[in-house]
């Protein structure tokens, strides 16, 4: 366990202003030509040209568009460890069509940035500026360009193909915009900060026959429409009220014309918790209402289970961490260490699974007021967070090298 004692004295961070108007320009043109998963092309050319400019060394391959940038601090003194972290941003798009009209909207139908990558990527391209301008910490530092967020696991992908194993991190980092906090604000927490997700697919057999004759069949729509109710029992009343679990059906097929009775249907849902027991305990639910309420019809159910992304769980001391900076930068009253968990799920978890770190919100409201929710066709990324997205990612890797740490028991 990593115990951090104390640090020293850290160096001024140079002065962001000089490079956010290139930095602005840069988010909105990633805004208005956005690519969906692993097809970031452009947007990789783009990154790599704004790093190879800083004189920063560039990796890319990974994941077939993924960049990794790495930035060479001073060596260590003689004998001690070569110390390193990386920092994470997404930068792929979502397929929804965007309703906004300003000048740098997206030019694709279809698509556009509904999530804030494109705003993730800019404050990390910030930090790169600003480290490489003043690599003056004993460390090495990997900006982590990361494609194929929205749900293409991107993450597992990139560690698949050796990312952890070329570019050895002791910590990773993440920063994702959040509605809900105004604007200069920053949170997180020890643990889960956002819930796994898995969907599943209840395959619901019956015997099809004439709608006239019903006594002669297996209806397996009233079937299906009886296990949708009691799943809900799963989190009214064999889950815990303190627990969190969001258990969704959001899709049932079945039949093809009115007058038959069809042999089959199918239910599609989701369950996200924050917990592996919790998730254990809600497939094993699902599995057994599934197939005892089918039997008690006279007709069989079998649950098919698509893994999806683990929850993104915070290391305790990293989040701490993570939270120190944090009210360094905006203060206590600006900074919620303890900030309330989502069931939303991101593929960042997976690097969380295999190093050690922290994921947190930035608030993207804007005058004291929440903004636009994630993924809604009306979403924009506020380009003020790029100023303290970019020195927030310095400021803490400044620090991380000043700090002294132990292990201990």
């Amino acid at each position: 366990m990593l115990n951090m004692l104390s640090h020293a004295p850290q160096p001024e961070s140079p002065d962001i202003s000089p490079y956010l108007g290139k930095l602005v320009a840069f988010r909105r043109d990633l805004h208005a030509h956005p690519e969906l998963k692993f097809e970031e092309h452009r947007t990789a050319d783009r990154i790599a040209a704004y790093l190879e400019a800083l004189g920063v060394p560039v990796h890319r391959g990974l994941a077939q568009t993924g960049i990794v940038a790495t930035i060479q601090g001073r060596k260590p003194a003689a004998g001690a460890a070569v110390r390193s972290i990386g920092i994470r941003a997404d930068m792929d798009a979502l397929p929804v069509q965007e309703l906004n009209s300003f000048a740098h909207k997206s030019s694709h139908e279809g698509r556009m940035h509904a999530c804030g990558h494109d705003g993730h990527t800019a404050m990390l391209l910030g930090a790169a500026t600003l480290l490489a301008k003043q690599a003056d910490f004993e460390g090495t530092v990997h900006l982590i360009f990361q494609p194929g967020e929205e749900g293409g696991a991107g993450a597992r992908v990139m560690m698949e193909e050796g990312l952890f194993t070329q570019f050895p991190c002791d910590a990773v980092f993440a920063l994702h915009n959040w509605p809900s906090l105004p604007s200069g604000s920053m949170g997180v927490r020890v643990g889960a900060i956002m819930a796994s997700a898995n969907r599943f697919e209840i395959r619901v057999h019956g015997r099809g026959g004439h709608a006239a004759m019903p006594h002669t069949t297996i209806d397996p729509i009233p079937v299906a429409c009886a296990i949708v109710g009691q799943l809900q029992t799963l989190v009214s009343r064999a889950t815990d009220p303190l627990d969190s679990v969001a258990l969704t059906v959001g899709k049932m097929e079945s039949g093809t014309v009115e007058n038959i009775i069809p042999d089959d249907a199918a239910i599609y849902g989701t369950c996200r918790t924050l917990s592996p027991q919790t998730l254990k305990r809600m497939l094993d639910g699902v599995e057994r209402i599934a197939t005892h309420v089918a039997a008690a019809h006279g007709a069989t159910a079998t649950v098919l289970w698509k893994p999806g992304y683990p929850s993104t769980c915070n290391t305790r001391d990293e989040a701490r961490f993570m939270g120190d900076v944090m009210r360094e930068m905006v203060g206590d009253a600006y900074a919620d260490t303890d900030v309330q968990p989502a069931m939303t799920a991101e593929d960042f978890g997976f690097m969380l699974e295999q190093v050690p770190g922290a994921y947190g919100f930035i608030g993207n409201g804007a005058h004291g007021q929440p903004g636009v929710n994630l993924h809604s066709p009306n979403y924009d990324f506020n380009d003020d967070n790029i100023a303290l997205g970019a020195r927030f990612w310095d400021r803490l890797v400044r620090r991380w090298f000043a700090t002294t740490h132990k292990e201990t028991e």
